[in-house]
Formats: structure tokens, sequence, C-alpha cells
């Protein structure tokens, strides 16, 4: 078994040799943000998450050796098309994981439908994947944004932090969150005074900040994420603005996350998260075998990319199916059992059901261990968390019923 990484701008998309279609082989594609404000919370780590999965597997399914390979999307929709185009026609991948970005995972899905591939997004956001952009060909896996915004934002609520000011990526999946963060806010009795967007990978958030300073507003909903959450939490301390009695909300924060910007600048932040490294015996002992190989926590995009993995080679080896949609189908019938969670499937529309935690982050001195980071305050059952299927519009449960 072997990683082949392939490191792809649209010039070496046309000088690579193809690899034939070769079926003698089974391959999987890893396709992320390695170089850019994504890259920590996915990146190399959801590349070395699937190698374990496959391993853990054995290598092999259906007597046929299973390949990885790898590619750096650079945050760039149309890279990422492109890429995936050339796995699916000549390179017989057959699955497409991680895809970092709720705008990536959309400029691949159509193509999946057409070549009846598999797509399973751990790292994009946006709820809209299993409602209006719904397919039977993707797999929902990790998180998302309904989920995210509905936990943090009604803990933050009935503790009477009712009025909201959201500072806004300008990107798909940030919108998704900030859409559903208002939502839960306005339903909860609070109400939405202003956002402003930023553009990706921003260096400084100052004019943001001060207009959300300027508000009033009790919490600052940080709808972003990676390297722009991190430096709006930074600046945002640097400005005195959580000493000035406003707080912040982060709908969708990631362990790498707050190891970049350091406990003393993260420490009382209340967020949701699918998965954390150190939650029971299972999940520690699992992130114990990727820091061998790491030497970092795993985030739970990371986590989550190595379940779909190896859910998706559970379920070749339960079939004789080829088709991406009928192989969707059979990993719908089947439990997920990983050391992520317990009693987890994956519902009719394409989203896994697991439950989320509420967690806050432990200041300096509460921390004992190297990512000793979080407390859990809560776990929020799935159908909790997570959108009713009968809210969602995806269009196939629809026609079905």
């Amino acid at each position: 078994m072997r990683i082949a990484s392939l490191f792809v701008c649209s010039m070496m998309l046309l000088t690579t040799p193809a690899l034939a279609q070769d079926n003698s082989v089974i391959r999987i594609g890893v396709i992320n943000d390695q170089s850019g404000p994504y890259a920590d919370l996915g990146g190399k780590g959801s590349v070395i998450a699937a190698q374990m999965a496959i391993d853990d597997f054995g290598g092999k399914v259906r007597g046929k050796p299973v390949e990885l390979i790898s590619a750096d999307h650079q945050n760039k929709p149309d890279i990422a098309a492109n890429i995936v185009r050339q796995w699916f026609d000549n390179q017989n991948v057959g699955l497409v994981v991680d895809l970092t970005t709720t705008a990536v995972a959309l400029a691949v899905r159509e193509l999946a439908e057409n070549r009846d591939k598999i797509l399973i997004p751990s790292a994009g956001a946006s709820s809209d994947l299993t409602g209006k952009y719904c397919s039977q060909n993707l797999i929902h896996w990790t998180f998302d944004s309904y989920a995210l915004a509905n936990v943090t934002t009604k803990a933050l609520i009935r503790q009477g932090d009712d009025s909201w000011f959201f500072l806004t990526g300008d990107n798909s999946g940030s919108l998704a969150q900030e859409q559903d963060a208002m939502r839960f806010v306005k339903a909860g009795g609070g109400k939405v005074v202003g956002s402003v967007r930023h553009p990706l990978n921003t260096s400084d958030f100052s004019s943001f900040l001060l207009q959300a300073q300027a508000s009033k507003a009790k919490v600052i909903g940080l709808a972003n994420a990676g390297s722009d959450t991190v430096n709006a939490i930074k600046q945002a301390s640097e400005f005195g603005i959580m000493q000035g009695g406003q707080k912040l909300a982060t709908l969708l924060m990631f362990i790498s996350d707050v190891h970049a910007m350091g406990l003393k600048n993260a420490a009382g932040l209340v967020f949701s998260t699918a998965f954390y490294w150190n939650a029971n015996q299972e999940t520690r002992a699992w992130s114990e075998r990727f820091m061998q190989k790491f030497n970092r926590a795993p985030t739970m995009a990371q986590a989550g990319v190595y379940g779909a993995v190896l859910h998706y080679l559970k379920a070749l080896a339960a079939t004789d199916e080829t088709s991406g949609r009928a192989l969707v189908k059979k990993m719908k019938e089947m439990p997920v059992n990983d050391f992520m969670g317990k009693n987890v499937h994956i519902r009719e529309d394409g989203r896994v059901m697991r439950d989320m935690y509420l967690v806050r982050v432990k200041s300096p001195a509460e921390s004992k261990e190297p990512w000793d980071y979080y407390d859990i305050l809560a776990t929020v059952p799935a159908n909790e968390a997570f959108r009713p299927l009968s809210e969602g519009g995806c269009s196939f449960i629809s026609a079905n019923k």
C-alpha cells in the first residue's frame, strides 16, 4: 500500500500521465486544503487518517489492494473539479473524502452523480449538502452547520446571551453557518443586530471587529473556520472585546484552532464539536495512534475521514455491488461502528446521525497534559442536534414519499 500525494495545478493536470482504469486496485482519493487556511484542520492529517483506516482494515478488500491518493485543491473549486474529474475518469477512484469547504463539495457533486461515484465530505459545513443539494452519491459524515449552530446558540441563549452580531466569511460554508445560527437565535427569542462579511484568509480583522464591538451585541458570532477563526479571536483579545463584556461564539471550531491561538486566548470559549480525542477510552486509544504518526491531536474532520473510509471498505466487503449509488445504499443499511461514537447511523438523506458535544475550552491552569483542552459540558443526542429529515427539502426523499 502506498500514498501517492498529488500536488496538482492546472498545467500539471495536462502533463501528468493518466493511470489506466485498473480494476485490480480499489482506489480512494483524499482532496482538501494542504497549504492554506484550512490545512491544519484536515490537510496531511486527513491523508494519514485515511491510510490508518485502510491499514486497520487489512489493506485489501474483495481480494484487491486498496490504494490511497491525495491532492491539494488550494480552496479553489475549479481546481478541485479538474482533479476529481481526472481521478474518476482515468484513475478508477471510487470514493473521494474530506473535500474541505462546501464550495468544493458542490463543485464535484455533479461529477460524482454523472460518474456514479461516492463523495463523503468530512469538513464541508453546509447542511444544504443533505438538503437542497442532497445526492444519492453523497454522505455528509462528521458535522454540519445546522447541528453546530443549534447546539452552540441554544446553550448561550439559555444563559441570557440574546443579542448577536455575526462576523462571517464570504464563502458558502460560512454563510450557511450564519444562516443556521440566525435561525436559532431568533427562534430562542434573541435578536440579530447586524453582520459583516470578510474575505477568505484575512490577516487584519480590525475593521470587522470594530463594527462588531460598536454593535453592543452581547455575542459576536464567528461564522468562519481555520486560520480566519484563529486570527479573529487573537485580534479580538488584543482589542479587549471580551474584557469589555462581549462574548465570542465560534460556530465551527477545531482543536487545531485552539492549539494555534493558545489556551490564553481561547480559554472559556463555548462551542460544539462532533469529536474530542480525550472524550473516552476509545477516542483516546485511536487518537494516541494518530498522534504517533502526526504528532498532533486529531481534529473532528480527520477523525471523520478515518470513519468514512473504514465504513466504505466494510460496505465493499459486504456486497458485490460496484455502483456508487448502490454502495451508498448499502452503507446506509449498515450501522456505523468506529471509535467516534455509539449508535451512529446514516439517515436516508445521507446525513450521518451522531451525538454532538458542547465543550468549553480550559484555561492554561486547568490543562494537565498536551492537548488537554476541553471540558465536555453536555452530550446532545443526534436527533436533537441535527435537522429533522422532514425539514431538509431533499429532493429524492420527497420523491419517494
